[in-house]
């Protein structure tokens, strides 16, 4: 039986971060003495590497002015996450549970996050240990390249067809698509569900054992 891969995103997916993430920057364009984007347009950018999510936020700025935002931000986020934790979403550690615990399914991370905040989430909310492979933004350009997928693969030795992308955002499919592998969207996440160019949307964790079956079922029909 051939091992099958799902890899998560994180802010969207599995945790709703956007508390945190607009608080940040509002921080951070305080900072520069510039008014902060709104909150619809900070969401929009939420998966992307934090320069190039500040490059479309503020696209006349200087590259030392960005380098103060996104330094900025790293700061206020840190600080707002040691007072408080980002919550998962319903059904989201029940999820993860179901399926570490079938023998042909390995269980991985793409994110926009760093190694450090990656590492805060999931050892606050006990996560850590169902995911093989963890790849972020430290080691990757940013979504929707497909160098984090390609990572995954290589590190699970699972093959493209056997791997589903679950995400809340366009660039989550955009990347599954660029990597060759299943793109599966939620629409409980940052960008809304028509946007998200996917071929199918679940509305709840409950509901993801049964898309995985349907596409994995498709692939071998």
């Amino acid at each position: 039986m051939p091992l099958k891969l799902v890899i998560f995103d994180v802010d969207g997916t599995l945790i709703d971060s956007q508390a945190h993430i607009c608080a940040a920057m509002d921080e951070a364009f305080g900072g520069v003495g510039l008014p902060t984007p709104p909150r619809t347009e900070i969401l929009r950018i939420v998966g992307l590497s934090l320069p190039r999510a500040m490059a479309q936020l503020a696209p006349g700025l200087s590259q030392t002015g960005l380098e103060r935002l996104v330094t900025g931000y790293k700061a206020a986020f840190g600080a707002l996450r040691a007072e408080t934790l980002s919550p998962l979403y319903p059904g989201a550690r029940e999820t993860m549970e179901t399926l570490a615990s079938m023998p042909d399914i390995l269980l991985g991370i793409a994110t926009g996050k760093s190694r450090r905040g990656l590492g805060h989430v999931l050892g606050a909310h006990g996560l850590a240990e169902y995911f093989v492979t963890m790849q972020v933004a430290d080691d990757h350009p940013s979504k929707p390249h497909p160098s984090m997928i390609h990572a995954c693969l290589r590190e699970t030795g699972a093959e493209a067809i056997d791997t589903v992308m679950l995400g809340d955002t366009s660039y989550d499919m955009d990347m599954a698509r660029a990597a060759g592998v299943h793109g599966l969207g939620v629409s409980w996440g940052y960008h809304a569900p028509e946007g998200l160019g996917a071929a199918r949307v679940i509305s709840e964790f409950a509901a993801l054992a049964g898309a995985l079956q349907a596409i994995w079922s498709e692939t071998t029909a």
